[in-house]
């Protein structure tokens, strides 16, 4: 028992570590290689970014993680799921990860669609730069909207409470660096982008355009572009007005406003 806990204790600050070293050598190649010029004063907006990220995260701390853990240890119990399905071998781990994936394409979509998940959802649209920071801006209650979802997720892919943190700690990497302001070496991105979603791919998604914002819904696997035709990767970064065409979005990119926004603002993209 005690051999046990002092390995969940070292993978836990090993994954730590390895979040740290990522978001400081992404924080590093932002500057050394930009992918598009910034438009905005730098550290009013990546300050209000990681306060409202704060936000989300405590909220996440007493609400998600402890249900979607305890759903996560049921599966194991009973053996519920995609993952036990297939055997819980590498298939099942590998298949049920792909259907937590598949699982955020999907509500993605959603969050864009339905007038009343686009109020929550805008709030992170209206950066008007973006950049690894803007990977945590989102208003602290949408942590709550899609909370129902997240759960049947867990409870769908079967995952166990291992490969749960192994797929969050995958996530979370990734909404990172396809956030980032990060212009990859030539031919990089172009690669990347037939397995996962990178910084040109959702650059372009941030798009004022809204026949480029609804592309590249894509948060980790980018096949699930490819197969609905969702794919984008033919607008140059220069051409790319970033965040939300309506009246008040420039209002609401500061704290106060984005928070009271989901009350006041219209749930159709492109309204006031």
């Amino acid at each position: 028992m005690i051999a046990r806990t002092m390995s969940s204790r070292f993978l836990q600050l090993a994954g730590l570590a390895a979040t740290v070293a990522v978001v400081g050598t992404i924080a590093l190649a932002e500057r050394a290689r930009p992918l598009r010029r910034q438009t905005r004063k730098a550290m009013p907006r990546i300050a209000r970014n990681i306060a409202m990220g704060a936000a989300c995260q405590a909220v996440i701390m007493v609400s998600e993680a402890p249900a979607t853990q305890a759903i996560a240890r049921r599966n194991a119990e009973r053996g519920r799921g995609v993952q036990a399905a297939l055997g819980g071998g590498f298939i099942g781990k590998a298949a049920a990860f792909l259907v937590m994936d598949y699982g955020f394409y999907l509500w993605h979509v959603a969050t864009h669609k339905v007038p009343f998940l686009w109020r929550f959802h805008r709030v992170h649209h209206i950066d008007p730069d973006m950049d690894a920071s803007t990977a945590v801006r989102f208003h602290f209650a949408d942590m709550l909207v899609s909370l129902p979802w997240r759960l049947v997720q867990v409870r769908v892919s079967g995952v166990d409470p291992v490969q749960l943190k192994r797929w969050q700690g995958f996530f979370l990497l990734s909404v990172l660096f396809h956030h980032s302001n990060t212009r990859l070496p030539k031919g990089w991105d172009k690669a990347l982008s037939r397995v996962v979603t990178t910084p040109r791919m959702h650059g372009i998604h941030h798009s004022q355009d809204l026949s480029e914002m609804d592309s590249n819904w894509s948060s980790g696997i980018s096949v699930w572009d490819h197969l609905h035709g969702t794919f984008r990767d033919d607008v140059a970064q220069a051409d790319i007005v970033i965040g939300v065409d309506d009246p008040l979005a420039d209002r609401d990119t500061n704290l106060l406003p984005a928070l009271l926004a989901p009350a006041r603002v219209a749930g159709h993209r492109g309204e006031g």
